[in-house]
């Protein structure tokens, strides 16, 4: 039997599975454990959003759309990201698809041929590793420091550079560290990949969760310059609590919006049009419940922050934005505990959750093996007891 796509067998499962598995094999067995591995807010969608799409059943809004959108949702979000980050756009520069991680993989396959390097920040999202080599590409990896903030540097990024570098991904907030790019930082990371002639892929997805009134600066408002080469990634999926609704989108100049408009309708279609049209209320409608999600997130934040560092042997910096915070683990790794050696964020994870009853995410496939990531969308009460047992067991 001939063999399997080479590209395809390249690809690797999630890391995060084994853990994930294990921590719903124990729940359905009735073992009372928590998890902090939720990439997405334990708050509902509101009202008004669901109304939306109760009303577009009924309306019958349930047929096929063009494969970018309704023009509605692409006005919409047009006007969000105008008024929320200073962005002037077009519909016709706007892509709609199903989820974020399907708009970033429209995005690489409209920018990269084989062979082509792709600049990735560790620690990073551990799909944009996989969807690059999907691609055919090259992922470069460039570890950033906990002290410099888990941010890369306009030093790092002209290091790794070659002729080969067709592009940069910049997740801003950052999933798993939390960290947040101010301006200045932005500004020169853009200096860099204007007098290198790279694509810049700025996946956004968080930029509504910010704390300590931190302003957030969208990577496309730099400048024509930058908007020209840059490929904005966002959605409502965490802003808005629908995970589920599956919306995701991307503005790109219009000759790259149009290749991966025309890459989708092959591959994918459009979204449902049902979530479509709730996730026009969710941009036109009221924002005050982004507001509410985001002071939960910051207190359950500051509770973790504080209590995390007063226990022996793990540490965390303090997360600007997002809804994670990654917990250090240097001091373990090379331990043993309850019997088993610590050689990775992996046996920590595998151990905390068989002894501890706590699930978290080893961030070896995130580029950063000796860091576990905790997410606080989950409940203060939850916090608190996981932290409870995260004592107990390293007692």
């Amino acid at each position: 039997m001939k063999g399997l796509s080479v590209l395809a067998e390249a690809v690797q499962a999630s890391t995060t599975l084994a853990i994930d598995a294990m921590y719903k094999k124990m729940q359905a067995e009735g073992i009372n454990v928590i998890g902090f591995g939720a990439g997405e807010p334990d708050f509902d969608t509101p009202d008004n959003i669901k109304e939306m799409g109760m009303r577009a059943i009924e309306e019958n809004k349930t047929r096929y759309t063009p494969t970018p959108g309704v023009i509605e949702l692409r006005e919409a979000i047009c006007n969000r990201m105008k008024d929320d980050c200073g962005i002037e756009s077009t519909p016709d520069q706007v892509v709609v698809s199903n989820g974020g991680k399907l708009v970033l993989y429209a995005s690489l396959k409209a920018l990269i041929n084989p062979g082509d390097e792709v600049i990735l920040p560790a620690p990073y999202w551990v799909s944009y590793y996989e969807l690059i080599k999907m691609v055919g590409g090259i992922p470069v990896v460039v570890q950033t420091k906990q002290e410099a903030e888990f941010k890369i540097t306009p030093e790092q990024l002209k290091e790794v550079i070659t002729k080969n570098t067709k592009a940069l991904i910049l997740n801003n907030p950052s999933n798993p560290t939390g960290m947040v790019y101010g301006k200045e930082d932005l500004q020169l990371i853009a200096d860099v990949c204007a007098e290198e002639d790279l694509y810049v892929i700025a996946d956004e997805m968080y930029y509504g969760l910010l704390y300590d009134n931190k302003p957030f600066t969208s990577f496309v408002s730099l400048g024509e310059k930058v908007k020209e080469r840059t490929i904005l990634i966002n959605g409502v999926s965490k802003s808005y609590a629908m995970t589920g609704w599956r919306i995701g989108y991307a503005i790109a100049p219009v000759v790259i919006a149009k290749v991966m408009s025309n890459y989708l309708s092959h591959a994918a279609s459009a979204p449902a049009s049902i979530s479509q049209w709730a996730a026009v209320e969710a941009l036109n409608g009221p924002q005050n419940g982004i507001e509410v999600m985001r002071q939960a997130f910051e207190e359950r934040r500051n509770y973790l922050y504080e209590r995390m560092n007063k226990i022996d042997k793990v540490s965390c910096i303090k997360p600007e934005g997002a809804f994670y915070i990654m917990m250090n683990l240097d001091e373990i790794i090379g331990t043993t505990l309850h019997g088993v050696k610590i050689n990775s964020s992996d046996d920590f994870a595998k151990e905390f959750l068989e002894k501890g009853l706590v699930a978290v995410v080893p961030c070896t496939g995130f580029g950063a093996p000796n860091f576990v990531r905790w997410s606080y969308a989950t409940s203060m009460e939850n916090i608190k007891e996981g932290l409870n047992r995260l004592e107990k067991f390293l007692a």
